[in-house]
């Protein structure tokens, strides 16, 4: 593989687990590669947007089997309360905030948990994360 291949690789996958319940950050792998300007920023940007969509989609599949596994069981609301009542206020549309340290991650796992369908899930996350990243390229 060459570098800029695995530059690329890197930026999707810091941005693929920092999107998860998983610590990262990949803001500083993102400004970091534009910097060196290898890569033009709609390449940046849809590269950064995939990885992190996925870890939120990832995180929704979570919340998706948590409720399948456990949601008989008990009435707790999973991970964050504020994201849960976000979610049952907002629907899917609330997933435009899931790029948002920690919460976000308890918005996708919420949407999870109360049924918001894939499609409309995929969508909100994916706008509101490549919303971010275009806005850190933008600034930067």
């Amino acid at each position: 593989m060459s570098e800029a291949t695995l530059s690329l690789s890197g930026l999707f996958l810091s941005a693929l687990l920092s999107s998860t319940l998983l610590p990262g950050g990949s803001e500083a792998a993102i400004i970091w590669l534009d910097q060196q300007a290898l890569y033009n920023n709609t390449t940046l940007l849809l590269v950064a947007t995939a990885g992190n969509t996925l870890g939120g989609v990832i995180t929704w599949g979570m919340g998706w089997l948590a409720m399948q596994k456990w949601g008989g069981v008990s009435q707790k609301q999973p991970l964050s309360p504020r994201a849960s009542r976000w979610i049952k206020r907002h629907g899917a549309p609330a997933l435009l905030l899931s790029w948002l340290p920690l919460i976000g991650d308890g918005l996708c796992l919420a949407a999870g948990w109360f049924r918001i369908g894939l499609l409309p899930a995929l969508l909100f996350i994916m706008i509101g994360k490549a919303a971010r990243y275009a806005l850190l390229l933008w600034v930067v």
